[in-house]
């Protein structure tokens, strides 16, 4: 099986990190990326989000599930109806029984969730020593999470500092908490064959795919930011006319007002 892809580190064990290495104070802070998304303003795009999803199906899916996501979500990200029925029916999901009782399967629907890798969190623990945690809210997981995912699976792999010895079955990353995680680098160059033709380095799928995480953590985000935008509109507006309505209302209240002396100063003329 390939090796466990971009987040096990989240969740697998790290016992046996060496003491030097875990008592480290300093910790990399992940560099600011440009996402699309950023900003008030900001939006997904959605041909990073497509290969992002081609990242994630490709190399992420075989160890970690997906499990509040629905194949017909995907029309979120760009694809028509015809291609998320062809992706889902590209997978295979537990069918009703037949007539003497045993299970059956049968090609996986767009109102089907996502299809786990595992049965049961029992098997993921027998088959690589730990669970590897759900992919749906990642992003959400962490403070920073797009920028620190891309650091930990696209930046963070690079050889431990001179004299430091990484313990068998462990991995260097500069941007792991304890430094020490026993992922192996999940990406690579040309891990996947990007179908619109960019090329796969390891640094734009670790882009891609965590543009694809953002979204599926946050698949409204585009809606509340039109949505903010909108009220903040509507409520600039509404101040500029209140604005002037206390104006003309005041402008009126001090030319009475005016009136009122000049007519009391001929009465007493």
């Amino acid at each position: 099986m390939r090796a466990l892809s971009i987040t096990a580190c989240l969740g697998l064990a790290l016992t046996g990190a060496a003491p030097a290495l875990a008592q480290e104070a300093d910790v990399a802070k992940p560099p600011p990326v440009n996402w699309s998304f950023s900003g008030p303003f900001g939006t997904f795009d959605r041909a990073a989000l497509q290969r992002g999803w081609q990242v994630y199906n490709e190399v992420c899916s075989g160890c970690h599930s997906m499990k509040y996501m629905s194949y017909r979500n995907l029309a979120g990200i760009g694809l028509t109806p015809a291609q998320i029925k062809a992706v889902a029916a590209s997978k295979t999901v537990p069918g009703a029984p037949d007539d003497s009782g045993q299970p059956t399967t049968r090609p996986a629907l767009p109102s089907d969730r996502f299809v786990s890798p595992f049965p049961n969190p029992e098997a993921a623990k027998a088959a690589l020593g730990a669970v590897p945690p759900d992919q749906s809210l990642l992003e959400l997981a962490r403070p920073d999470g797009a920028n620190y995912i891309h650091a930990l699976v696209g930046l963070g792999y690079v050889d431990p500092p001179k004299g430091v010895k990484v313990p068998d079955g462990f991995y260097y990353n500069k941007y792991f908490p304890v430094k020490l995680i026993k992922m192996p680098p999940p990406l690579s160059d040309g891990s996947v064959t990007y179908a619109d033709g960019t090329k796969a380095t390891v640094e734009q799928e670790a882009r891609d795919v965590v543009t694809f995480l953002t979204y599926v953590a946050n698949p409204d985000m585009e809606q509340r930011k039109h949505l903010g935008i909108r009220v903040v509109g509507f409520l600039v507006l509404l101040t500029g006319v209140t604005y002037m309505v206390k104006k003309r209302i005041w402008s009126d209240v001090h030319g009475h007002h005016d009136d009122g002396h000049h007519g009391d100063g001929q009465t007493h003329a």
